[in-house]
């Protein structure tokens, strides 16, 4: 791909991916059902599980939907952009490319302040496009980590870790050409998943972090999204 091309698809994939991951759905679920914004309550995270402990399942439920389904999206139109500016050439770069924009959107949202969620969910719509085999990998350790200690925030951060390491020895399994690169953009995003569950780890380490279950106005302290 030449380079005034591939400049043109990564600014293109990179402002489409941020823009619609400024739509945070926490937020505007919030405002239809309860009237206020997700942000005053709990935790202040614009996330699902801080929907879940306020509002509980059914608003939760709808903002899982709507954060996975925007991962998916960005990332769908990341490779359309990618293909019809390039070619098939670094349509998976540009997978990637949609993957960090649009959880930086989620992250940062240019619509409310910037102030979103932590983009668990939305990163976890991209990787499954990306690779599925990596997502499978991915969310049986989140799973494993939550069953056994009921810690969403622990398995979120497990989840991040395991993110570049299943993504580098899949590509080495599978001989891509392109594993340092694919590990690489696996490796920042993960960085940025942990780097915003710093409060989290805080807890954690302290043992005062909420588990999964406990009442709604038991679980201020949790910031998982």
């Amino acid at each position: 791909m030449d380079i005034i091309y591939l400049i043109a698809a990564i600014v293109s994939v990179a402002l489409v991916a941020y823009l619609l991951g400024s739509i945070n759905f926490a937020i505007i679920i919030t405002k239809i059902f309860a009237k206020k914004d997700i942000r005053d309550f709990g935790s202040g995270n614009a996330g699902m599980t801080n929907v879940l402990r306020t509002l509980g399942k059914g608003p939760a439920a709808l903002t899982l939907v709507g954060d996975f389904s925007k991962g998916i999206v960005a990332v769908l139109l990341g490779k359309l952009i990618f293909s019809f500016i390039g070619g098939t050439e670094g349509i998976l770069f540009g997978g990637y490319i949609s993957a960090f924009f649009v959880m930086l959107g989620h992250l940062f949202p240019l619509y409310y302040k910037f102030k979103g969620g932590k983009g668990i969910l939305v990163c976890a719509g991209a990787i499954l496009i990306i690779d599925p085999l990596v997502l499978a990998i991915v969310l049986s350790i989140f799973i494993i980590f939550v069953v056994i200690s009921r810690y969403v925030s622990l398995g979120s951060i497990a989840a991040a870790v395991s993110f570049p390491i299943a993504t580098f020895c899949l590509a080495l399994i599978r001989q891509s050409n392109t594993i340092f690169q694919d590990s690489f953009m696996a490796l920042t995003i993960a960085a940025i998943i942990i780097f915003m569950h710093r409060g989290n780890i805080k807890r954690l380490l302290n043992g005062t972090e909420s588990r999964l279950g406990k009442k709604k106005q038991e679980a201020s302290s949790d910031k998982n999204s």
